[in-house]
């Protein structure tokens, strides 16, 4: 089944020659490029965060096969669902669903489903997208869209698909897909999610739902970010880095009411 952009338009722009205009504008030529086993990335409308997100992926290696990890914002479809097959489309063309991978994931997990309900509506996959096809013309891809909070389900689900990538014998990138605090002060979001910013530097999944939790972070991609921490280190994960974090009033100019990005690179 394919999927065509739903949100070209609105969060970021629906004709090809002004996205490529966007990308380049925010993205940047990085020398020496890592390779990296997982990246946090923001999924808000390019304009707010799309200069977070360029930056991440501007300063790795794109393999030309990833796993998109998506928080679920409409409550719809199955608690881990994965697009079974076919394109999804944004104005800079096609990129195929790898069935390979796909299978691999199925293989390895007890809790994915194919399911494209949760699919349909959801927008923080989708933004992710046209930064990877920028990058990696040969990009292929299996998309997970998360409904659980619950830390043993995300954990399992992280083992489970660190080890399918692992027998998947080719290099995979994770993306985990999340904004940060969403709508209070810039203090306040900048004090909330420097916490939990820090336990995503010290591969620290447990502590990240512990400070989520705690102090009462609205951190939405926190499910997706859990598994790809808990997959990485499966992977041999040794270390991460903070790119670059903002909120959105550095573009409104309304620092009343904010909401954080955060790019992270996980090696």
């Amino acid at each position: 089944m394919n999927r065509d952009a739903v949100v070209a338009g609105s969060f970021y722009p629906g004709r090809q020659s002004a996205l490529e205009k966007d990308l380049k504008k925010m993205t940047k030529p990085v020398e020496n490029k890592s390779d990296a086993l997982g990246v946090v990335s923001p999924h808000a409308g390019y304009m707010y965060s799309g200069w977070v997100a360029g930056e991440v992926f501007s300063s790795i290696n794109i393999p030309d096969r990833v796993v998109i990890l998506a928080p679920n914002h409409t409550g719809q479809g199955k608690t881990f669902a994965l697009w079974p097959g076919g394109q999804w489309t944004t104005p800079l063309g096609a990129v195929e669903i790898d069935p390979d991978l796909c299978a691999a994931i199925k293989r390895s997990s007890s809790l994915i489903e194919d399911d494209t309900g949760a699919h349909k509506g959801e927008h923080s996959a989708e933004v992710q997208v046209p930064f990877l096809q920028y990058f990696q013309p040969d990009l292929r891809m299996a998309v997970v869209v998360i409904g659980s909070n619950s830390l043993p389900e995300l954990k399992q689900f992280g083992r489970e698909l660190g080890e399918a990538l692992k027998s998947y014998g080719r290099k995979t990138l994770i993306v985990a897909s999340s904004d940060m605090t969403h709508y209070e002060s810039q203090a306040s979001a900048q004090q909330k999610d420097k916490r939990a910013i820090n336990k995503i530097l010290d591969l620290d999944e447990d502590g990240l739902m512990e400070i989520v939790k705690k102090y009462d972070v609205s951190m939405c991609g926190v499910g997706p970010t859990v598994a790809m921490l808990t997959a990485a280190k499966v992977m041999g994960a040794q270390k991460s880095r903070l790119i670059r974090y903002q909120t959105s009033g550095e573009t409104s100019g309304d620092f009343n009411q904010v909401v954080g990005y955060a790019g992270i690179v996980v090696i």
